[in-house]
């Protein structure tokens, strides 16, 4: 494990040295989209019972955050050694596709928690916020921060520039987010946008997080759990499947 253990490394001091950047950029993000919104809307939209708006979005933005940054982690990193040619430093060390996929997907996950938990310490002094499920808390945290580290994975080894990996996270990661119920509840939605918004995963992410701090949500949290569990699944078979045949990296 000597060779992942210093990839990994690698990776996170590779996003720490520009943490305010990589951190402190997303976590002062996230702080003015809550100021913005609870401002506009606190008194104008009814979520959960007993729930105030700020209190609600709160739980939305730290888990965007996590998600986001656990996306852009992975495909950067991966992207931007391509771009420079150093990617061939990655590949030519004794290390199976595994421990790259490991490395990779464990660096996003520590950045997205990382920025998560920024954007929760300095979000939570404007709610109220309970604690009903901690355990479902740190689950759905996890499993998501890992989906999207590995989305962004298969998003850098599918890319050529810079510019398709923005295209990606702006055309893809960024709607899918915003569209997961991150700043309104989907049962206030018209009944055909309910059916579309249980299509997307995001939504159960968010929607799973989410009941850990109230034990309030739009579906069953063991429904969300199975449909990040399977995404998760699906998503790792296909990346190390990829990483395993050198699609795109070794030419």
């Amino acid at each position: 494990m000597q060779g992942f253990k210093t990839f990994l490394y690698k990776e996170l001091l590779r996003f720490w040295k520009v943490a305010m950047q990589t951190v402190a950029g997303p976590v002062l993000t996230s702080l003015l989209y809550l100021l913005v919104f609870s401002h506009v809307l606190e008194n104008r939209v009814t979520v959960f019972e007993n729930v105030s708006y700020t209190s609600f979005l709160v739980p939305g933005l730290v888990m965007m955050s996590v998600l986001q940054n656990s996306f852009a982690n992975a495909s950067s990193s991966l992207i931007q050694s391509k771009v420079t040619g150093n990617i061939v430093f990655v590949l030519l060390p004794p290390l199976s596709h595994w421990e790259l996929f490991a490395g990779y997907v464990a660096a996003a996950m520590v950045r997205g928690l990382v920025v998560g938990g920024g954007v929760f310490l300095v979000t939570a002094w404007f709610a109220h916020l309970s604690f009903a499920h901690p355990l479902w808390i740190v689950i759905f945290a996890v499993l998501g921060s890992a989906i999207l580290g590995t989305i962004g994975l298969v998003a850098g080894i599918w890319a050529d520039k810079f510019d398709q990996i923005a295209a990606f996270q702006n055309f893809i990661v960024m709607p899918a987010t915003f569209l997961s119920g991150v700043f309104y509840s989907v049962q206030t939605l018209p009944e055909f946008w309910q059916a579309v918004s249980h299509l997307n995963p995001f939504f159960y992410m968010v929607d799973g997080f989410r009941y850990g701090f109230f034990g309030a949500s739009d579906v069953e949290p063991m429904t969300s759990l199975v449909v990040m569990l399977c995404t998760l699944v699906i998503a790792a078979a296909g990346t190390l499947a990829l990483m395993r045949s050198g699609y795109k990296l070794r030419h």
